[in-house]
C-alpha cells in the first residue's frame, strides 16, 4: 500500500490539515498568504491545501483557491501587487520532490474567475439535483452509482496492465495564460485519467481534479511536461499491479454530499473531497 501512496505523491499535493494559526501567520510572507491565513482561521479551510502546498503554487493560482473559501468566511483576497512577496519566496519544488505526505483527494473544481457566480452557495450539480448520496451508493430516479473499489487482476480486461496500454494524453499546446482553454484541455485529461485508472481496477486510489489541475501548474512551474509524468507514473502503477496485491479500499471515509461531486461520463460520478477522492460507477 506504501508504494502505491508513493507513486500516486509525485504527481500533486493533497493533504487538508490546516496549520495552527500562530505558525501561520507567523510563516505568511505575503498578502495572499496571510489571506490564507485569516481564512483558516475565520473556519474557512477545510477544502485548502496544506500551507506548505499553497505556498507552492503561482500567485494567480494561489487566488483561484482562496476565491471561493475566502468570499464565504468574508476575507477579502489580495490582488495585484499586494500579492508581491516580502521575502524571496519558497523555491519550486522539482517534480521529484513534490511528494505529499497522503493520498490525494478530490475538491470542488477550481473555478474559472471570469464565469464563478456571485452567490457563495454550492448546489448540488445539476445532473445530480434528484440523486441521492447513500453511503458507499449514488441513487438517482433511473440509475444507481455505486463505489469504484480497486479491483484484483482477475477481474481486469485482458491486457490492460501490458505495456502496450498507455494513458495517452495529449501536451497542451495552447496559451498556458489562457485560463478558460487550460481547464478544457485538463478536463478533458482528467475524464481520460479516471477511465483509465477504473481500466487497471485502481478505481479507489485516483487523483482529484482539482491535485490534477494544480499538479500541472506545478510541473510546469518546474520545467516538467505533465503528460509525460502522468505516463511513467501510469506505466509504475500498472507494473505494481501486476505483481502487488492492493487492499480494496485505502480509506473508509465517504463523502458527505453531492455539492463537490460531478459526472464526467453517463456511467460514472467523481466526488472532489480534498484529501479524498471517490468515484462511482453505474453498472
Amino acid at each position: 500500500m506504501r508504494r502505491y501512496l508513493r507513486i500516486l505523491g509525485l504527481l500533486a499535493c493533497g493533504c487538508l490539515s490546516a496549520p495552527v494559526l500562530a505558525d501561520c501567520a507567523a510563516s505568511a510572507r505575503t498578502a495572499l498568504e496571510h489571506a490564507y491565513c485569516e481564512v483558516v482561521a475565520a473556519g474557512g479551510g477545510q477544502r485548502l491545501p496544506r500551507f506548505e502546498d499553497f505556498r507552492r503554487n503561482t500567485p494567480r493560482v494561489q487566488a483561484l483557491l482562496l476565491k471561493r473559501p475566502a468570499r464565504r468566511v468574508g476575507v477579502a483576497v489580495p490582488e495585484g501587487a499586494g500579492n508581491a512577496p516580502t521575502t524571496k519566496p519558497a523555491d519550486v519544488p522539482s517534480a521529484a520532490t513534490a511528494v505529499p505526505s497522503s493520498l490525494p483527494a478530490k475538491p470542488a473544481p477550481v473555478p474559472d474567475p471570469q464565469s464563478e457566480p456571485d452567490s457563495p452557495a454550492e448546489p448540488v450539480t445539476p445532473g445530480l439535483a434528484r440523486c441521492q448520496l447513500a453511503g458507499d451508493r449514488i441513487d438517482c430516479p433511473n440509475r444507481r452509482f455505486q463505489l469504484a473499489r480497486n479491483q484484483p487482476n482477475h477481474r481486469l480486461a485482458e491486457g490492460v496492465l501490458a505495456a502496450g496500454n498507455r494513458l495517452g494524453l495529449a501536451t497542451y499546446q495552447g496559451d498556458p495564460d489562457d485560463e478558460a482553454a487550460l481547464r478544457r484541455y485538463l478536463s478533458d485529461a482528467y475524464d481520460r485519467y479516471i477511465h483509465k485508472m477504473l481500466g487497471i481496477g485502481l478505481g479507489g486510489v485516483t487523483l482529484s481534479f482539482t491535485e490534477f489541475y494544480h499538479g500541472y501548474h506545478r510541473h510546469w512551474a518546474s520545467g516538467v511536461e505533465y503528460a509525460q509524468r502522468l505516463e511513467h507514473t501510469f506505466q509504475l502503477l500498472k507494473q505494481d499491479k501486476r505483481t502487488r496485491a492492493v487492499p480494496a479500499r485505502l480509506s473508509a471515509s465517504l463523502p458527505e454530499d453531492l455539492a463537490f461531486c460531478d459526472t464526467i461520463a453517463a456511467t460514472v460520478v467523481v466526488c472532489d473531497g480534498g484529501s479524498e477522492n471517490w468515484v462511482f460507477v453505474a453498472p
